[in-house]
């Protein structure tokens, strides 16, 4: 991991305890969080240059499906009615 530079951050208590349940929301620590939060503004300001984008996937070589088993499972609902995928 890059160093990181250190500062000391004083904040309203309410935007602190928004930032907390937030960050918990998000499985994040409240650090994690607050840097999360300024490099998305500072990118869609166009101030913070985007990640370079991933490298080219190879084509996919799988051979057609034969069996229709196979794609019937693939295309099957993933939950039932009323049953998020998520987890939360």
């Amino acid at each position: 991991m890059a160093d990181s530079k250190r500062f000391l951050l004083r904040l309203d208590p309410r935007l602190f305890e928004t930032l907390r349940r937030w960050a918990a929301d998000d499985l994040r620590s409240i650090n994690a969080q607050i840097e999360f939060l300024l490099t998305d503004q500072a990118r869609r300001a166009g101030r913070l240059p985007h990640r370079r984008s991933a490298p080219p996937q190879r084509p996919d070589t799988t051979p057609p499906e034969e069996d229709d088993a196979v794609s019937d499972a693939r295309t099957a609902a993933p939950a039932a009615a009323g049953e998020s995928i998520y987890r939360r």
